[in-house]
Parts: structure tokens; sequence; C-alpha cells
């Protein structure tokens, strides 16, 4: 009997934690957070709402239930009774459940519509979902940029200890100001993905050759996570949503600072285009590229995954006609999981991975790819060299 009472008890404690614990580590285990968003805070307001209205529906059913049962038990001689129909009884539990539901409908609705109102933005971010990463594109600003995983594969090897934000984060963060009104507008270049961060009460599938809308206004500085909450893939669990919210003058300052980077970035792409670059050079950069970009479908071994993606190892393609090979990392492979690099990846870095993948991993080509063998691939494929010739 003591044990069912403590089990009874604890049952209890989660069917009521929204009454027992309205704040506190408890909170944050068993139920929703609040967010830092108006709209979250509404979301929150309505699940507790539609919480508490279904914590006194199974009050009443269960406790009729209960006394029907212990005052009118055979033990105590009660006699059921015999009917077939009460047209009383069930026009009160016809009107009763849709005045309920009525009720519950108006505060939802007006939640649904707050939470799908996008007009009136101060800012608009494309979000793009891609195998296994998010691609962020500031609307007028001329700056994008793509995020990864930043977790390093010893730690989820069990190599090394996990740390505090492990799978949760990433090289290059979403950064958004706080108080200002942001529309996100998501597709995908691949599958259907799912934008979550539940601090901001914001899920949006992504998906290819569509485009979703959401917004959020934020209230709070502060880094908040989240993650694709939608199974895409073999490297789902891979794909973190990490977004870093500041004060406005600090946004302003980093925009700025980004836009002077992404400047800078394309006069050294357009540098490199001329360079010639040592094997070591091409090697060290190449590996680097390799376990970021390609590891997550071949393996970092390049073993690959037999039935799902090819191993690069004494693969025919690395191995075997260099401009074929190029062709393949710039253009991707229509009907296959391989995805284009083209606009991933500078000129420089695709020749530092092709190098890599042809003169490591077990292979041994002796090629060297330098960023103006990419550039002659990139434009024997463009629309302008077509049409000339």
């Amino acid at each position: 009997m003591e044990r069912l009472r403590v089990t009874l008890w604890r049952v209890a404690s989660l069917m009521f934690v929204g009454f027992a614990t309205p704040s506190g580590a408890e909170e944050k285990t068993f139920n929703m957070t609040k967010g830092v968003t108006e709209i979250s805070g509404k979301v929150y307001d309505l699940h507790m709402l539609i919480f508490y209205i279904c914590c006194a529906i199974a009050l009443v059913v269960f406790g009729a239930m209960f006394y029907s049962m212990y005052h009118h038990r055979k033990s105590k001689g009660a006699v059921a009774a015999h009917f077939h129909e009460s047209t009383k009884v069930e026009v009160v539990w016809t009107v009763i459940p849709i005045i309920i539901l009525v009720l519950m409908a108006i505060p939802a609705t007006k939640t649904l519509v707050a939470m799908e109102d996008t007009s009136q933005s101060d800012l608009t971010v494309k979000i793009t979902g891609s195998q296994w990463k998010w691609h962020y594109s500031y609307f007028n600003e001329d700056v994008e940029f793509y995020s990864l995983l930043a977790t390093s594969q010893k730690e989820i090897d069990g190599i090394e200890e996990k740390g505090a934000h492990y799978l949760l984060e990433v090289d290059n963060p979403l950064v958004l100001p706080i108080n200002r009104k942001v529309r996100f507008l998501l597709t995908s270049d691949d599958v259907i993905h799912s934008w979550w961060v539940p601090a901001f009460a914001v899920k949006k599938d992504t998906i290819p050759g569509f485009i979703n809308e959401a917004w959020t206004r934020i209230d709070e500085p502060g880094v908040y996570r989240g993650q694709c909450a939608e199974l895409c893939g073999r490297a789902h669990g891979f794909m973190p949503v990490v977004v870093h919210a500041m004060k406005e003058d600090e946004y302003d300052q980093w925009l700025v600072a980004k836009k002077e980077e992404v400047a800078k970035a394309k006069q050294e792409a357009a540098a490199s285009l001329t360079a010639t670059l040592s094997k070591d050079e091409l090697m060290t950069l190449g590996e680097k590229i390799y376990l970021e970009r390609c590891a997550v479908c071949h393996q970092a071994s390049g073993a690959g995954i037999p039935g799902a993606f090819p191993a690069i190892t004494g693969s025919k393609v690395a191995t075997g006609d260099a401009p074929t090979h190029i062709d393949i990392v710039v253009n991707g492979r229509p009907g296959t999981a391989m995805q284009a690099f083209s606009n991933q990846l500078t000129e420089k870095e695709i020749a530092a991975v092709v190098t890599y993948q042809r003169n490591g991993l077990g292979n041994n080509t002796g090629d060297l790819i330098q960023a103006s063998d990419v550039n002659a691939i990139k434009s024997a494929m463009s629309p302008d060299s077509k049409e000339g010739a």
C-alpha cells in the first residue's frame, strides 16, 4: 500500500506540476518555458490555461466516476438502473463540451493569428536548410553565411569529454537585435527541415521550392539554442540552431564588422585565383574543410557508409579524372545526396578539399588542384560561357 501511495503521489505531482511548481528547476524539467518573446509568453499562458481546463475536466469526470464507484458499489446493495437513453443527458454532454471548446478556441485563435502576423518587420532574414547546416541571408545588407555544427568529432566519438553545449554549438550563430521585429523566410535546398528555437516559440518547416514565414521580437539579450525538429536524414541530430541576441547598438556594430569581413573574404577569394599553394598548404586547409563539410557523409576516415554514401578512399572519382572530380564538388550530382558546393565554398577551399581527397584518406594521385583550376570549371559551366560557345 505504501508503494502504491507513493506512486500515486508522483503521478499527481506530474499532472499538477503547473500548480505545484510555478517556477524553478522542476518547471524547466516538466513544463514549457515562458521564453524571451511576447509571443512565447502568450503561448505559455495559453498552454497553462488549456492545462488548467483539462485538469478541471479530469477532476469533475474522474471525481464523479470514483464517487459513483464507491457509493454505488455492489457490496452496499446498489442496483444498476436500466434505461436506454436520456435526451436531457445527451443535450447536456453535447452543449457543455461545445461551450468549453469555444471558450478555448477564442484565446487560441488570437495567439495563432498573432504568431502568423509578419507585417511591419524591421529586419528580414532568409533561412535555408541544407544537408546538414543552416544558411542565413540578411535582406538588403549583403551579409550571408553558413552555420555549421561546432562540436568536435572527438567529442562525438567519445574520445574527448563532451562540452556544456554538446551538439548545440555552431561556428557562426545567427545574430539578431533585441526589440526589433525580425521576419523569417524559410526554405530548403534539399529535403524538409524544421527551424526551431523554443525560447522564441518559433518552429517552422523549411520545404524545398516553398517559402514559409515566421517572426520574432526578442526581449532579452543572450544566446538561445534550438535544433532541426524534422527527421531530415542521417545527420539530423547534428543540425543545431544558435541565435545570439544583442542590444540594438551592439547589433549595428556587429553588422558593420560583418560587412567588412564579407568584403574582405571576397577580395581574398579573388586574389586566390592567381595564387599557387604548396601541397602542405592545400592538404592542411583541405583536411579542415573535409572534416567540416564532407565527413558527416563520407566519414572522417573516407570509408563512407555502404548503401548510403560512397567512400572517398579508392573511389573512381577521387582517383580518376581531376576535372570530373572538381565538377562533382562544384555542381553536385542531381538525384543523389551530393549537393553543390559552388556557393558554399570559395575556389581556394574547393581546390584544397579536392586535393586532400585525391592525396589523403588512402589515396595518392599526386594531383595538386589550384583555385584557378576550380574557377576554370565554374566558368565553363556559367550561362555566359555557354552562350559564347
